[in-house]
C-alpha cells in the first residue's frame, strides 16, 4: 500500500513539474502551444500504458482439481452436477433451465436432489458443502 501512495505521489510530482516547465516555455515564447499539447498527450499515453500493464498483469489461478471420487460416492448426477455448477454461479432456476434446455421444473428436481446429496437445506449451504468436499 506504501508503496502504491508512493509511486502514485510520485506521479503527481512529475506531473506538476511537466505542467510548470511548459507554461513557463509557453509564457517565454520558446515552444508553441501545440507542442507543448502534444508532449503533455504523449507523457499521459506512456503513464496509462504503463499503469495498464502492472495492473491487469494476470495472476496465476491455483489449479483446483475437482473430485470426481467425491461426486460418484455421492451419487450426483452429470445433469445435477451441471445444475450445480449454474448455483455456484447464482443463476435463479428460470436461468439455469435456460441455459441447459431443460424445463425450470425438472431444474427444481435436480436441485432437489441436490440438497438431498449434500445434506444441505438451502442453496447457499449446498455450494458451501460442495466447495468443502472440493467438488466445485
Amino acid at each position: 500500500m506504501k508503496k502504491t501512495i508512493f509511486v502514485f505521489s510520485a506521479l503527481i510530482i512529475a506531473l506538476l513539474i511537466l505542467f510548470q516547465l511548459s507554461k513557463y516555455a509557453y509564457i517565454s515564447g520558446d515552444l508553441s502551444i501545440e507542442f507543448v499539447i502534444a508532449v503533455i498527450a504523449i507523457v499521459f499515453f506512456i503513464i496509462g500504458v504503463i499503469i495498464n500493464k502492472k495492473t491487469l498483469r494476470k495472476k496465476a489461478i491455483p489449479d483446483i482439481s475437482i473430485n470426481t471420487e467425491k461426486i460418484a460416492e455421492l451419487g450426483i448426477s452429470k445433469r445435477e452436477y451441471e445444475v450445480l455448477l449454474q448455483i455456484s454461479k447464482g443463476q435463479s432456476n428460470k436461468e439455469i433451465a435456460d441455459e441447459l434446455f431443460v424445463s425450470e421444473s425438472t431444474v427444481k428436481t435436480h436441485v432437489s436432489n441436490l440438497l438431498l446429496k449434500l445434506d444441505a437445506k438451502r442453496r447457499t449451504q449446498a455450494i458451501q458443502k460442495a466447495k468443502n468436499i472440493g467438488i466445485i
